[in-house]
């Protein structure tokens, strides 16, 4: 389909197994496209850490995700590699650390996830300092926006932009911001701003706790998407990782159609997942796809893709194909 350097490297080796899934599910992702189709996005893990940033914002630049789901720390954590990178610290022996070590990098505010120590001032309080100034402004003004909607007010704002640490090309909240990007962000309250908040609401500082828009909401929100693009757009849906980045937007389909009665709103016309979980543990994130059409999620005839392998190196090389000319 494709000609360029890395569509040619791929197809040459990637032959067999997860390797040759890798090919029909960037295959499978175009042809959806092209057909006139749309993607949503689901992220989990510690995606925004493992700076996908870097494939993701252009992808998103290019019209190639019309929808985002992702983690709490997902929203969060591209936006605190964009305005603290030089002060975060790569830790490549992280599983020779001892309890000691761990103690020493709290004691420094370095958070680690992995390899990696994301620093609690320059990175999160930075952060917090700016979306504070959004929360109390909308509090006070008697107004309500979802977490996706503040961290967009803030970007929007450019009070962070001075502290930019790398090309702003290279964040996807940046790119999902400039496109005004529906984006659903479920379960944000575990996050660091979503513990941020409770706090800033326990302390008095914001007095209406639905200030910021949750849970249910976001369902509501997803759906009238959803029921608004399918009928004349097929939606696919590229999950990488699992959880509830990934449960929660699925689920909005059997919703229309068994509690709301709308069953002429089309399935997920598309679906792809990248994990490591097995199947046998009885997770959703192990669930072979076909589990999904017995809960009204997916068709018998939707194409369906399942990557058994880490999605650090796999969506980037997925990415890599969609966008090759």
């Amino acid at each position: 389909m494709t000609d360029g350097p890395i569509s040619r490297f791929l197809r040459h080796h990637y032959r067999h197994f997860n390797a040759a899934t890798v090919i029909d599910a960037a295959d499978g992702y175009k042809r959806h496209l092209d057909a006139g189709g749309a993607m949503l996005v689901t992220l989990a893990g510690a995606m925004s850490t493992a700076e996908l940033g870097l494939s993701l914002a252009e992808m998103i630049r290019r019209d190639k995700v019309q929808a985002i789901s992702c983690t709490g720390a997902n929203l969060e954590e591209d936006l605190f590699n964009l305005v603290a990178h030089d002060f975060y610290e790569r830790v490549p022996h992280y599983r020779d650390l001892t309890p000691q070590d761990e103690l020493a990098l709290l004691g420094r505010h370095m958070n680690r996830v992995t390899d990696t120590c994301i620093p609690e001032e320059e990175a999160m309080r930075r952060l917090e300092t700016a979306l504070v100034d959004e929360w109390t402004r909308a509090d006070q003004a008697g107004e309500r926006y979802f977490p996706h909607e503040f961290m967009y007010r803030v970007l929007r704002s450019g009070v962070l932009a001075q502290h930019y640490q790398i090309d702003p090309a290279d964040s996807w909240m940046l790119a999902a911001a400039e496109k005004n990007l529906p984006m659903v962000v479920p379960g944000w309250e575990d996050s660091t701003m979503g513990n941020m908040y409770a706090a800033h609401v326990m302390s008095g500082d914001i007095d209406n706790v639905h200030t910021v828009r949750t849970g249910i909401e976001y369902m509501a929100y997803l759906a009238n998407w959803y029921a608004a693009v399918a009928p004349t757009r097929s939606i696919g849906f590229f999950q990488i990782g699992g959880g509830i980045a990934g449960d929660f937007p699925i689920c909005v389909v059997p919703m229309l159609h068994q509690d709301l009665g709308q069953t002429d709103v089309p399935l997920w016309g598309y679906f792809c997942q990248i994990g490591d979980s097995t199947t046998s543990y009885g997770s959703y994130s192990g669930a072979v796809p076909n589990e999904k059409i017995t809960w009204g999620k997916l068709g018998v005839d939707t194409p369906k893709y399942m990557i058994e392998s880490d999605a650090t190196i796999v969506a980037p090389l997925i990415f890599a194909l969609v966008m090759e000319e």
